[in-house]
């Protein structure tokens, strides 16, 4: 068995043998029209559209086990056996553990993956490639079948594929009925099934998606017959592993042959094959699904077709269209030419580059910026780990995501944030039911009313860097509604005045639909968690914040951690409004004129927490509604004087009450408050209790002093890093389960919430770090996960980042994870230091001695300013972090004076401005850094 995946040429394409050794491993490939799927070495794994509209059966993580979902593709061999390219059968199952078992192997890049497999029984190899053209809704199986023997061979080849066809809520409801939905039909190359419904006990629809399998032979021609249903593929008492048809070699039935009722599969039948030695023959199958409107939009003139009926001439288009759909892969030429496009366009969407000392590395970095565009595809539910929600992505993801691609594809950002910024309410709250269009929001019409109280700390976190990278401070002034539902003062009420008939914008006593600036977003979503605090003065947990598992403290659980969070922005919003004043000229800004009373107090309020109860209640009950649409001006003076004293206020308050220590002089800050209003961290009878997160925020925000930073990471070196699972762990074991908390202590501890090491956090916490100047400390954190997930012999997972591992090391929910965009945003702006400055190009390396190659030089690829910039960073004595600075730049190997690129010794970096990039042009420039 290898031990691990290789990387072989230059686009981090890697490759691991005896791949279907190795459990729960699968890959994502899909394209941009809507096909998602997942494929496992075996060919296992599911495809889909939507939550609604699964082409192959649903899988969760434990089900890639079960074969019945697989894609298969049989040889029947005359007078031999009948071998699967895939390895689904029982004559190679039951090779399993043997060391007889065919030898097989995976290749994959972006959005593709090979399955090789070779049998020496049959002297036949199969390559399989997958991958899904980039605006089409069908994943193709492109086979490959060569004779490796000295003789002649020959078989008959079928390609089967379980057609599911139907939403996954019907998985188990209802499974047999909706298989009584289906009316399934041959064509002259494929298998189709129509749904006559789509299924739903609180309100059937009339179904409009064809779910359609179709092939041909390298050279175009279709299949000769079909396999249409299940059970007379199968046979009586057979199995996908051992099928009647196929083992008989029965003929199947011609095209134009209709059932109805039955579960299909679309069972390809090939014309018998004769393969001399060396010759190699191709197939292609298509696995998809067409809408009816979509079919209308490709049909040529169907008008015509003599159709009685709005129904026949509706199914006539879907078949024309999903004919159309599958000639333009008739040949194995024209999938040859497709299947380049797809490698070149997802490898250009990846357009940023890493060269360290660690070839790995930067293959595996190159990875993980790929990670957050899946995310953008598959949302947080779509993979087999990812068995939870519909789909869609949540509020978080709606920010973050945003992050790498601020990186990576700028265009279009600015209106992305605009529209995100629509979903946060007059109360400072925001909608949770996210549509699939951007800047779509949906109403809660299940009455299930939960606040997450983090949730108005990301988008200030988005903005900022947003106008670091670009210097579009005006953004602030920009104009954006605010969603309206029923839900009203934070949560804690009911707008009963609110239907759907008034919409999801906030409104004017005018009926106007009311838009505030930014900057106003902004504002409201940080000064009313400021007011929302329990008894310690800290802000409220309620449903939860960033550890959706600690869900059980809504009366008073606090979250002294994000209150850290809120106190950091805070304080960034006052020093940006600073810079908005310097560059704009403006002395003042109109604000809705309800958010006033947010604005003003002293320490005297600041310290009661009834006062503030009050008065948020009193600026959320003058909202519920209607809003009066006037405005009020305010002086950007006051507003940074008023944010300013709330930050320190909130900081000093957290430094006074919240630090904790050990018996042996440890010191870290508590970070939670349970339902009982108890201090969670800190040493307690049952030991020492410790969280992550506490910490990373402490730190990340400017609450934790530098001797105090110090101290914490003495701490988590101590309590929470075990190198073996991936490093900082995000919390001690609290051998507890904690009811008055949240659900995450009634999992195992090193499991996900409770005690993994949780990527996400991780990657925050070296964040943090780099940010307060702690790079080697910040390093260590982020290769630790790094080491870990390229440790294929522990982790178990493909090239990435996971969003946890667990207690055995192994990597768990692979892909869909926000620690890919932190990871790469921190590896960029602190670990390269290349980042923005209101839109500057500021360059502050943190690399340590042993990222430098050979020659002493690193290298980062990156748009900024829409100029392609190769930054080279020289450090021939290879320097430690804290002994180098900047001594020279060169532009496109012009040196550059001191006052051209503003040197600043104390910070140990240099700032290029802006203006000189953009009069570079568009072409690749070379921007080289001497360190000594």
């Amino acid at each position: 068995m290898q031990d691990t995946y290789q990387f072989i040429g230059e686009d981090a394409i890697f490759n691991l043998k005896n791949a279907e050794n190795y459990s729960y491993l699968y890959f994502p490939v899909a394209g941009e029209a809507g096909i998602k799927s997942a494929v496992t070495p075996n060919l296992s794994g599911d495809c889909k559209i939507d939550q609604n509209t699964f082409i192959l059966e649903p899988v969760s993580a434990e089900n890639l086990h079960n074969n019945r979902s697989s894609r298969n593709f049989w040889c029947h061999v005359a007078n031999a056996g009948n071998w699967s390219a895939t390895g689904i059968s029982a004559e190679e199952e039951s090779k399993k553990f043997t060391g007889l078992s065919d030898k097989n192997e995976v290749t994959a890049g972006l959005m593709w993956h090979t399955v090789t497999r070779t049998s020496d029984k049959y002297q036949l190899s199969a390559e399989i490639t997958s991958f899904v053209p980039v605006d089409e809704n069908a994943e193709i199986m492109y086979v490959e079948i060569t004779n490796i023997g000295k003789m002649q061979v020959r078989f008959t080849p079928t390609a089967a594929i379980p057609l599911y066809g139907r939403s996954a809520d019907n998985i188990r409801d209802h499974r047999h009925v909706t298989s009584l939905l289906h009316r399934i039909k041959t064509v002259e190359n494929g298998v189709l099934v129509t749904p006559t419904l789509s299924f739903d006990e609180r309100g059937h629809r009339k179904n409009d998606v064809t779910y359609f399998v179709c092939g041909f032979d390298g050279n175009g021609e279709p299949p000769k017959d079909f396999y249409p249903v299940v059970e007379d593929y199968i046979g009586e008492g057979g199995n996908f592993e051992r099928p009647e048809a196929v083992v008989k070699n029965l003929e199947g039935v011609k095209a134009g042959c209709s059932f109805a009722g039955c579960e299909a599969v679309g069972g390809l039948h090939f014309k018998e094959v004769v393969l001399e030695a060396g010759e190699t023959v191709s197939y292609t199958v298509l696995i998809g699904a067409l809408k009816q409107q979509e079919a209308a939009e490709e049909k040529t003139d169907y008008e015509n077709t003599g159709s009685d009926t709005v129904t026949d001439w509706k199914n006539a288009d879907v078949e024309h269209g999903i004919a159309e759909l599958t000639a333009k892969y008739k040949t194995a030429d024209k999938v040859k030419n497709e299947f380049a496009r797809v490698k070149a366009y997802w490898e250009e969407k990846v357009n940023v580059s890493y060269h360290t000392g660690d070839l790995v590395f930067d293959k595996y970095i190159h990875w993980v910026s790929f990670q957050p565009i899946l995310r953008r595809i598959y949302g947080c539910s779509f993979l087999p780990h990812h068995d939870y929600g519909k789909g869609g992505r949540g509020w978080r993801d709606l920010w973050q995501d945003c992050l790498a691609l601020l990186i990576m594809n700028p265009d279009g950002v600015r209106e992305m944030l605009l529209s995100n910024f629509a979903g946060v309410r007059m109360d400072g709250t925001n909608a949770t039911i996210i549509g699939e269009r951007q800047g779509e929001f949906i109403a809660d019409r299940n009455n299930i009313t939960r606040v997450w109280m983090d949730h108005g700390v990301w988008p200030f976190f988005t903005t900022k860097l947003y106008i670091d990278e670009t210097g579009d401070i005006e953004i602030l002034d920009e104009q954006a509604a605010y969603f309206k539902d029923r839900q009203v003062v934070r949560g804690t009420k009911k707008d009963d005045a609110w239907d759907e008939a008034y919409g999801c914008w906030q409104k004017t006593e005018t009926q106007e639909i009311y838009k505030g600036s930014v900057l106003e977003h902004l504002l409201l979503q940080n000064l009313t968690a400021f007011y929302e605090v329990g008894e310690h003065g800290h802000i409220l947990l309620r449903g939860a914040d960033w550890n959706d598992a600690l869900d059980m403290a809504p009366e008073r659980g606090e979250s002294v951690a994000f209150t850290n969070a809120y106190a950091g922005n805070l304080k960034d919003i006052a020093e940006l409004l600073k810079t908005y004043q310097e560059k704009t000229g403006k002395s003042t800004v109109f604000l809705a004129k309800e958010i006033s009373v947010l604005l003003g107090g002293d320490g005297k309020l600041y310290d009661s927490v009834e006062k503030k109860k009050e008065l948020l209640l009193s600026y959320a009950e003058s909202c519920v509604h209607n809003v009066s649409g006037e405005k009020t001006e305010v002086p950007v003076k006051e507003l940074i004087e008023s944010l300013s004293d709330k930050a320190e206020w909130m900081m000093d308050h957290i430094r006074s009450t919240e630090w904790v220590t050990d018996s042996e002089g440890n010191g870290w800050f508590n970070g939670y408050y349970d339902n009982h209003g108890r201090r969670v961290e800190g040493e307690f009878e049952q030991g020492i209790r410790m969280m992550l997160t506490s910490q990373v925020f402490a730190v990340m925000a400017g609450t934790a002093k530098e001797e105090q930073v110090k101290e914490i990471i003495k701490s988590a070196d101590r309590y929470l890093y075990k190198e073996e699972v991936g490093g900082y762990r995000l919390n001690t074991d609290f051998d507890e389960v904690k009811m008055d908390l949240g659900r995450m202590f009634g999992f195992a501890y090193g499991e996900k919430e409770n005690g993994a090491v949780f990527s996400h956090m991780a990657v925050m916490y070296a964040n943090a770090l780099y940010r307060r100047g702690f790079a080697a400390e910040g390093y260590k954190a982020l290769s630790a996960l790094y080491r870990q997930s390229v440790n294929f012999p522990v982790s178990r997972i493909y090239p990435g980042i996971p969003e946890y591992f667990n207690g055995r090391g192994r990597g768990m929910y692979h892909y869909l994870t926000g620690a890919a965009s932190w990871y790469m945003l921190t590896v960029i702006t602190e670990m390269f230091g290349v980042k923005g400055k209101c839109g500057d190009l500021l360059l502050m390396p943190k690399l340590m001695p042993e990222q430098f190659d050979k020659n002493g030089l690193a290298k980062l690829s990156l748009f900024f300013a829409g100029v392609n910039c190769q930054v080279i960073y020289e450090n021939k004595e290879k320097k430690a972090f804290d002994r180098y600075q900047i001594e020279e730049v060169r532009f496109d190997g012009r040196k550059l004076e001191q006052e051209e690129w503003k040197a600043d010794e104390a910070e140990k970096s240099a700032i290029i401005p802006r203006t000189k990039l953009e009069e570079a042009g568009k072409m690749l420039h070379e921007v080289y850094v001497v360190l000594k």
